[in-house]
């Protein structure tokens, strides 16, 4: 396989999996992270190395080093592995996907941001998510009509927090994140509700496509993080994918569809003891306030995506708060009323959209 973003959390679990599996891997794609790249490249000797800066070249053990973005896109165009797993972050990731798809690859995909922003011109069929909520739609899946999918979320750093302090977060406050540890970009998305956002855009292109009757999406706060996605047949009844929280079931899924080994242990329900439920409202959460209307244009998705990352930037330099970020996509949101027609509409939009933030 091809990996793009080896040294990220996914990358990492990706590599696990493929030792599980012994999976050769093809091409790393790497940031900055030399240190564990050089490891992983004396672990799975790829034939084939790409990192972001031209400056980290020669820090890199391999004969075979490439950089950028150009560079990434080549390398997935020239190699002959069929399974791109793409866990790049942010619309960096989108090219990358395009170029696996028009190469004829399957793309086992954790980059959000190519569905939110693309996911119109994306061929589905051949789009494998690399992500618990999805995996969970789509574990729980049956023939039977459906009449709502519904993803769980941690609730972010802040979902105890009151609500008047939410103005003075910073940085390091959006880290501390009730659950896990993942990269800064998505946790601080976790604490905005953006990521559940993001995902409900990814769920109605994944599923919904091609649906003679409309399905509908939503989330609910479910604070262990053990439910990962319900569905609610129309006959009623309701089913829940439960599992203990880790990347590694939905990647090995994404590697190997036929999964017949043991890869977590079980959820032990009588450990748990109980499951606590919580709405998502939009004084904590003011994103929420645009959900049901992206949902009925999703491709407008760009929209956020290009807001988010913009204002995350502003964020991080202390220009804005933190409850600016989402004002500050809303704001895009409404400024801009566009639908790209095509792929390229897609990528003006995006930079249009962050120069109107900045």
């Amino acid at each position: 396989m091809i990996l793009l973003g080896s040294t990220g959390s996914i990358g990492v679990n990706t590599l696990l999996v493929a030792k599980k599996l012994s999976m050769n891997v093809d091409v790393l794609v790497a940031g900055k992270n030399i240190e564990l790249l050089n490891t992983q490249i004396h672990e799975h000797t790829p034939s084939v190395v790409v990192v972001a800066n031209k400056e980290d070249i020669y820090k890199v053990n391999h004969k075979n080093v490439y950089w950028g973005e150009e560079a990434i896109v080549k390398v997935i165009q020239d190699s002959n592995s069929k399974l791109v797993v793409n866990a790049l972050v942010g619309f960096l990731g989108l090219r990358p996907t395009l170029a696996a798809l028009s190469s004829g690859k399957k793309v086992a995909l954790a980059n959000k941001e190519s569905l939110v922003a693309c996911g119109a011109f994306l061929d589905m069929s051949r789009i494998q998510p690399i992500d618990s909520e999805h995996f969970g739609l789509w574990y729980l899946m049956q023939d039977r009509p459906v009449k709502k999918m519904i993803i769980t979320a941690s609730g972010g750093a802040f979902r105890d927090w009151d609500i008047e302090r939410l103005k003075s977060a910073t940085l390091s406050d959006t880290q501390k994140h009730p659950n896990w540890s993942m990269g800064q970009k998505i946790t601080i998305d976790s604490a905005t509700m953006v990521n559940k956002i993001f995902e409900l855009i990814e769920a109605r292109w994944l599923f919904g496509e091609g649906k003679e009757e409309k399905i509908l999406y939503d989330a609910i706060i479910e604070t262990h993080s053990l439910i990962h996605a319900l569905i609610d047949f129309k006959d009623g009844s309701t089913t829940a994918h439960f599992a203990n929280a880790s990347m590694q079931l939905p990647i090995a899924f994404a590697l190997d569809g036929k999964m017949g080994q043991n890869i977590l242990p079980h959820v032990d329900l009588l450990k748990v003891g109980s499951l606590e439920f919580r709405e998502i409202t939009t004084d904590r959460y003011p994103i929420w306030q645009i959900k049901e209307e992206l949902l009925k244009t999703p491709a407008r998705g760009v929209i956020i995506n290009a807001a988010n990352e913009a204002a995350i930037e502003l964020f991080i330099a202390k220009k804005i708060g933190f409850m600016d970020i989402s004002r500050t996509i809303i704001n895009a949101y409404e400024k801009f009323t566009d639908v790209p027609k095509n792929i390229e509409d897609v990528f003006a939009l995006d930079k249009e959209v962050r120069r109107y933030i900045r």
